[in-house]
């Protein structure tokens, strides 16, 4: 079975509203999802008695949806970028197993964090939902290394995901950056490296996703890849 570890930072940055998330700061609006109503009463429950997260039936603009199935079908990917596109969420996804043809689709549709199924404690669950609120996304460290190999193997234009414009060139600051992010560092830790505030570390991200039209960190991260910067 994988095993999961916080690599931190693959997901579109921001919401700054939630950047603290201290015990008296914003509450994150989560709104959860899942086939059977036993696993969602089960991720309800978890959540219940969480000061920092306010449990809502519908999705909420900057808030987070959490979606519970035993494979990433048409069904929760549709809800997904839903949620994404449309809502301005964050999206978790809480997994049994993953095919190696799903992974294109979790970096490309901007889902900001990946839990096992087998690892969904309490404590794991609210880990993965803070992060995404924060922007700092949170994938199992075997996932990313797959997701990286599967990057690495596509076409240029469809590495990308996007054939409609042209390779542009990362400033070696966004290289240094984007090194970091694919080693698994945080925002915090990136900071403290480059001697920057964590703040210019959001900045440096956002502005290369928004510039290369770039869904979140995992999909910058496999352009870094595929363009040789790292």
């Amino acid at each position: 079975m994988p095993s999961s570890f916080d690599v931190g930072n693959l997901a579109k940055p921001r919401n700054s509203a939630y950047d603290s998330l201290a015990p008296f700061g914003p509450r994150v609006p989560v709104a959860v999802h899942a086939r059977d109503p036993i696993s969602r009463e089960g991720v309800l429950s978890a959540f219940k008695d969480d000061s920092r997260i306010e449990l809502c039936d519908e999705v909420s603009p900057g808030g987070v949806v959490l979606h519970v199935d035993h494979t990433f079908g048409r069904t929760a990917l549709t809800q997904l970028r839903r949620a994404v596109g449309e809502d301005r969420a964050q999206a978790v996804l809480v997994v049994e197993m993953l095919q190696d043809e799903d992974l294109y689709e979790i970096a490309s549709h901007g889902i900001s964090a990946v839990v096992w199924r087998h690892e969904a404690t309490p404590s794991r669950l609210t880990q993965a939902v803070l992060a995404a609120a924060r922007g700092d996304g949170d994938l199992p460290a075997d996932l990313l290394g797959r997701l990286i190999r599967q990057m690495g193997t596509k076409s240029p234009n469809a590495a990308v995901g996007n054939s409609s414009y042209p390779a542009q060139r990362l400033t070696p600051r966004e290289v240094d950056v984007m090194r970091l992010v694919a080693e698994g560092f945080g925002t915090v830790d990136i900071a403290a490296k480059l001697c920057y505030s964590e703040r210019t570390i959001k900045d440096i991200i956002h502005k290369l996703t928004t510039r290369l039209n770039l869904r979140n960190r995992a999909h910058a991260v496999a352009y870094a890849l595929r363009e040789g910067y790292i």
